[in-house]
């Protein structure tokens, strides 16, 4: 239950969290479809969040859910012993300690990951508080 993939593949990853649809295909089609099914429940897939739990991918669900600000799911990464994506989760909240820290540990590729998941959250809050505001309007 911990992350251990070659660095290409987080690599990879992080392109497709940031959108890349050929990127993400190949992950999913090539021995890592969790990765590519990140991305969809990252950005509020319901299907890819269940289908992350029923295939015994809880940490990554916790992880994004960390980095949605949910202490619970922090809390359960800990207990795991899952200290580096707890920081994961933290610097895509937009903790800058915690992204001092990945890099600080030489985990560039994590830390790439954690922006780019930082990018998507911050992008669909803004969204939705765009949604909000115009509505209140």
């Amino acid at each position: 239950m911990k992350i251990n993939y070659p660095a290409k593949v987080l690599l990879a990853w992080s392109e497709a969290i940031k959108g890349n649809a050929d990127i993400r295909d190949w992950l999913m089609k090539n021995g890592y479809p969790e990765l590519g099914l990140f991305s969809f429940a990252l950005r509020n897939n319901d299907e890819a969040r269940e289908w992350l739990i029923k295939n015994n991918f809880p940490h990554l669900m916790a992880l994004i859910r960390g980095c949605e600000g949910d202490p619970n799911a922090i809390l359960w990464l800990r207990k795991f012993k899952l200290d580096t994506l707890v920081y994961v989760a933290r610097a895509a909240d937009n903790s800058e300690e915690a992204m001092t820290y990945l890099v600080s540990k030489n985990h560039l590729e994590l830390a790439r990951v954690a922006a780019q998941m930082r990018y998507v959250k911050n992008t669909i809050e803004r969204d939705n508080n765009d949604v909000h505001k115009i509505s209140r309007d």
